[in-house]
């Protein structure tokens, strides 16, 4: 895979965290104030870094063909769970990821709930509130810059992808003061959903000893077929939903 394809894939999965993790960071300081949030921020980035520091190493030592097995299907699982939901969202079936009701959802939750202080953390459940928002996205952003750094042995370049997305998010998002609503983060986890499943099955295959005929150039045929089997199922589910709609409407008359 090339430098660039790395970057963007990464850019594309890590800012979908990203943006999860502002919305509750934006909650947290904007009802309860920021020292507590921004605390909370901090120490969760500071679990983060110890778990890419004692990660990295480790899964750099593991021989190059049970990476990729273990690793391919990791992402394959992984990216089956982001595929099934978007296909889903997509099809009518579950409802779009609403950023802003999340957002207006925390933020009730926030001003109603109590102050206490503990140690340094003069409110609690603000400073755990980011915590625990920045850490689960983070790991998640660890996870995406280790497997696929690691596999194609460009830790480096896809830190840089990562990094990139979530600089760009949280800028715009203290700059606006607001949840990324305008976001199509739907069709973003649609194509994350792609592209992971497309990567752990060439990387899982690769590790189980298939070899691929153009070797990384296969990637171009099956991401457009891993994106041509969703949209399929997308359409099908569309038309059963419309299907069993009218159904039930005809029986109800």
């Amino acid at each position: 895979m090339s430098g660039t394809a790395l970057v963007l894939a990464v850019f594309l999965a890590c800012a979908v965290e990203a943006v999860e993790a502002l919305t509750i960071v934006l909650a947290a300081g904007v009802t309860r104030g920021w020292r507590s949030p921004l605390l909370g921020v901090g120490a969760a980035l500071l679990v983060l870094a110890v778990v890419v520091a004692v990660l990295g190493p480790a899964v750099g030592r593991i021989p190059i063909g049970a990476m990729q097995l273990v690793i391919g299907t990791l992402l394959l699982v992984f990216g089956l769970q982001w595929l099934r939901k978007a296909i889903l969202r997509a099809s009518g079936y579950k409802a779009l990821h609403d950023e802003d009701k999340i957002y207006q959802e925390q933020v009730a939750a926030a001003e109603t709930a109590s102050h206490e202080s503990r140690a340094f953390v003069t409110d609690w459940y603000g400073f755990t509130l980011a915590f625990k928002g920045v850490l689960l996205e983070g790991l998640e952003v660890a996870f995406i810059v280790i497997t696929f750094g690691s596999v194609q042995g460009q830790i480096g370049t896809a830190s840089l992808g990562a990094a990139a997305a979530v600089v760009l998010v949280v800028a715009v998002g203290l700059l606006v003061r607001a949840p990324l609503a305008k976001v199509p983060e739907n069709t973003m986890k649609f194509a994350v959903g792609v592209l992971l499943t497309a990567f752990g099955t060439f990387w899982g295959a690769e590790g189980a000893g298939v070899q691929w005929p153009g070797a990384d150039a296969a990637l171009l045929v099956l991401v457009p077929g891993v994106l041509a089997v969703s949209l399929a199922y997308v359409a099908l589910l569309r038309r059963t939903g419309v299907a069993a709609r009218t159904q039930n409407a005809g029986a109800a008359s």
